[in-house]
């Protein structure tokens, strides 16, 4: 991914926890007998210098357990990151990120905004948006091919054009 990203090596904390299997963190850690201490994950993350700006990527959605009691929004929680919810853009996506965001809330997580993935839908962006009460801050159109460069070209005026993301990076 980080390539896709355009990353560099140094940008990425490669510590932590890899597991093998495409399921939730909970079930991949329990076929390889390796189970997740989100512990020593906060520990990582308090060792790394305090200016450096998080990206942390959930595995599979807010509320997916990493083990038998922690959720994925509870490590975003405890990290104290807000959220940027990528959502797709097609049918069922309005009870999806509705969910997801009454679920932060509850949770007392930031909300950054969301980024819908798909072809656009205006009526979906605007009902999430309405109903949702945030901002749609990118229209990740399909990418064909997905490459750097149509991502970074992409990237360049698709993501947050209205700025309302400064506020995190700072």
């Amino acid at each position: 991914m980080h390539e896709l990203a355009g990353c560099r090596r140094d940008e990425i904390l490669t510590d932590g926890i890899r597991l093998r299997r495409p399921v939730s963190p909970h079930l991949a850690a329990r076929f390889s007998g390796r189970p997740i201490d989100v512990e020593g994950l906060l520990t990582l993350t308090v060792a790394e210098p305090p200016a450096d700006r998080w990206i942390v990527e959930g595995a599979g959605g807010l509320i997916v357990p990493l083990d038998e009691s922690t959720f994925i929004a509870d490590l975003i929680r405890r990290l104290s990151l807000p959220a940027l919810i990528v959502a797709r853009s097609t049918l069922g996506t309005i009870n999806h990120t509705l969910l997801t965001l009454e679920a932060l809330r509850a949770r007392a997580i930031g909300v950054a905004g969301v980024v819908m993935v798909g072809p656009v839908d205006r009526d979906n962006r605007e009902a999430i948006e309405s109903f949702g009460q945030v901002p749609v801050v990118g229209e990740l159109p399909p990418l064909d091919p997905l490459t750097p460069g149509t991502l970074a070209s992409w990237a360049a005026g698709g993501i947050d054009p209205e700025g309302r993301l400064e506020a995190y990076l700072q």
